[in-house]
C-alpha cells in the first residue's frame, strides 16, 4: 500500500508540475503579445504592400515638410522615427526614389517619435526648429544629419549639427530648450496614432486625385518600395 502510495503522490507531482509550466508560458506569451503595437521599436524589415480603403491619414498637404515639386498626383507620406534603425535604413532609399521619380512624386515627412525611444521627440523637435530658422530646405538637412549621426548622437550634440548646415546655433539652443515644438511633434504622432500606424517606418502612397492609398510597413528595399510605387500608379492612373 506504501508503495502505491507514493507512485500516486509522484504522479501528481508531475500533473501539477506539467500543468504550473503550461500556465506559465502561457501568460508569458500573453504578455508579450501586449507590448507589441506603437512602442514596437523593430518591425520585419520587409512587408506586403496592402491596399488601403480603411487606413485614413489625414490628405497631404504642401505646407507640411514636403520635398519635391508642389503639384504631383502622387505623394509618398512617411510616418518615421529618427532614432528608429529601420527608418535610418529607408531614408536613403525613399531619397533615391524622389529623385529618380521627380516631378511625379512628393515625399512628406510626419513625426511618429516611439515612446521607447529616448532620442526620438527631441531630435524631432530639433528638426522643427531648424526648419523655424532656415526653412523646409533645412528641416530635411538636419533630418539627414542626424539621420547620419545615429545611433551614436547625443543630444547635446543637436546645436553642434544646426551650425553645422548653416544655422545660428545659439538661436537653436534657445528654440530647442524651449520646448516650443513638443506638442506639435506629439500631435503628429497621434495623428499617425489615430490613422492606423503601429510602428516605424509607416509609408503610405498617396493619391491625391482619388485620395486612395497603399499601405507599405517596414523597410524594404529599394527595388520592392519602387515596385510598390509603380503598382500603385498603374492601378490608379
Amino acid at each position: 500500500m506504501q508503495k502505491k502510495g507514493n507512485a500516486l503522490i509522484i504522479i501528481l507531482l508531475v500533473v501539477v508540475s506539467f500543468a504550473a509550466g503550461y500556465f506559465f508560458f502561457k501568460v508569458k506569451n500573453l504578455e508579450q503579445g501586449k507590448t507589441l503595437g506603437t512602442s514596437q521599436q523593430n518591425p520585419p524589415q520587409q512587408q506586403a504592400q496592402q491596399e488601403s480603403t480603411e487606413f485614413k491619414i489625414k490628405k497631404p498637404d504642401s505646407k507640411e515638410h514636403w520635398n519635391g515639386v508642389k503639384n504631383v498626383r502622387y505623394v509618398w507620406v512617411e510616418y518615421s522615427d529618427l532614432e528608429c534603425p529601420f527608418c535610418q535604413k529607408i531614408h536613403p532609399d525613399l531619397t533615391k526614389l524622389l529623385n529618380v521619380y521627380s516631378g511625379k512624386i512628393a515625399w512628406v515627412y510626419r513625426h511618429f517619435p516611439l515612446p521607447s525611444h529616448s532620442k526620438a521627440q527631441k531630435s524631432a523637435e530639433a528638426t522643427e526648429c531648424a526648419n523655424e530658422l532656415g526653412g523646409n530646405d533645412a528641416f530635411w538637412k538636419m533630418a539627414d544629419i542626424i539621420f547620419e549621426k545615429m545611433p551614436g548622437l547625443e543630444l547635446s550634440e543637436l546645436p553642434s549639427l544646426a551650425s553645422q548646415i548653416g544655422l545660428d546655433e545659439s538661436k537653436f539652443r534657445s528654440c530647442l530648450d524651449s520646448g516650443k515644438f513638443e506638442k506639435k511633434v506629439k500631435d503628429q504622432l497621434a495623428e499617425g496614432e489615430k490613422a492606423g500606424v503601429r510602428a516605424t517606418p509607416t509609408n503610405v502612397i498617396y493619391d491625391m486625385k482619388t485620395r486612395k492609398t497603399s499601405l507599405i510597413e517596414g523597410a524594404l528595399p529599394y527595388e520592392d518600395l519602387r515596385k510598390s510605387l509603380d503598382t500603385f500608379i498603374s492601378q490608379n492612373k
